[in-house]
């Protein structure tokens, strides 16, 4: 077989793979019913953990679900059948609930701590191929993951029915979050160290300069102290404020360079008269995305933080924002 027909062979088994596993996503949604929503009232009314267990390549897919499910806003984690069986159903309590994957439903480690879970008093739900296997018979409800055959040529290992599994998770963990009012701000808190999280936890008083670092003068200040300050400080910029330290005005290096093209005498003014009034300003509870989309919608590259009085406290410059990676 020549290398151009091979990979066209190969591409062809690709996608049949693909489309068997699409197939069964399919018929599995097509057989949905009020199974599926009672287990998410259930999830959603439950007051204490989701545990997901199962064995196998059906225990990773229990991992992941779990892995889900916690970042959604639900208390999950996975329990391992054998190892439940040898004393961490310890961590098993009437409060929560076990969601059990197995393909046969007849998976003896499993199935072993079916009755110890009845006897806590933790509620069940199974996802199971075998409608009548004894995993299904024993759950309190049971939702239908069944599948025509495995993706793999022998029908053996499992493939299409993991898929299907993981699916029929996602669509729990995903209708849970919807029935819960799980924000993106609560997302955010669940992975504050993604881009998410940064944008929507980060605040402008976790990254502004405070002190002696932020630019002020008095609106009496000569333009020569006036500039010095925007200088030393080199944010090319400098508030002015009252007699009460409250805002007023904000001199800048483009106000700098518009004046001495102006070719007027300007030093002898003072930085009330020289000053741009009524400046963009934020405080420090606004949110680091806010801060970013003020600097960019008014093309500016930094911003004064001012308190409750208009007195300067900070100063935010764009860099320090893009440093975060926002």
């Amino acid at each position: 077989m020549s290398a151009p027909s091979q990979n066209q062979h190969i591409i062809a088994s690709g996608k049949i793979i693909l489309e068997q596993e699409a197939r069964a996503i399919h018929l599995i949604a097509e057989r949905l019913d009020e199974r599926f929503s009672a287990a998410v009232e259930l999830l959603a009314a439950c007051r204490g953990k989701i545990i997901i267990s199962g064995m196998g390549k059906s225990g990773i897919i229990a991992q992941k679900i779990a892995a889900t499910m916690a970042s959604t806003g639900s208390t999950a984690l996975f329990l391992h059948p054998a190892d439940a069986a040898h004393g961490d159903l310890g961590i098993v309590d009437h409060d929560d609930i076990v969601i059990c994957l197995s393909k046969s439903g007849t998976t003896e480690e499993l199935n072993f701590i079916i009755p110890a879970l009845r006897q806590i008093g933790a509620k069940i739900i199974a996802m199971t191929g075998n409608q009548r296997s004894f995993l299904a018979q024993n759950a309190d409800i049971t939702l239908d993951t069944d599948i025509e055959k495995e993706a793999c040529p022998y029908d053996l290992a499992p493939t299409t029915s993991t898929t299907a599994m993981l699916a029929m998770g996602d669509a729990l963990a995903i209708s849970l979050m919807q029935q819960k009012n799980f924000t993106q701000r609560d997302f955010a808190l669940t992975h504050p160290k993604g881009s998410l999280g940064r944008r929507l936890t980060v605040k402008v008083s976790d990254i502004m300069a405070k002190g002696e670092a932020v630019p002020v003068v008095p609106e009496s200040a000569s333009v020569t102290d006036l500039i010095l300050e925007m200088t030393s400080k080199r944010y090319g910029v400098s508030a002015v404020v009252d007699r009460k330290g409250a805002l007023c005005g904000i001199f800048t290096d483009g106000d700098l360079r518009r004046l001495v093209q102006s070719g007027k005498e300007f030093l002898s003014l003072n930085a009330g008269f020289v000053m741009t009034a009524n400046p963009k300003t934020v405080t420090s509870s606004t949110l680091a995305k806010e801060c970013l989309d003020i600097l960019e919608t008014w093309r500016i590259t930094q911003l004064l933080v001012c308190d409750a009085e208009q007195r300067p406290v900070g100063m935010v410059h764009i860099h320090d924002l893009i440093t975060l990676g926002l």
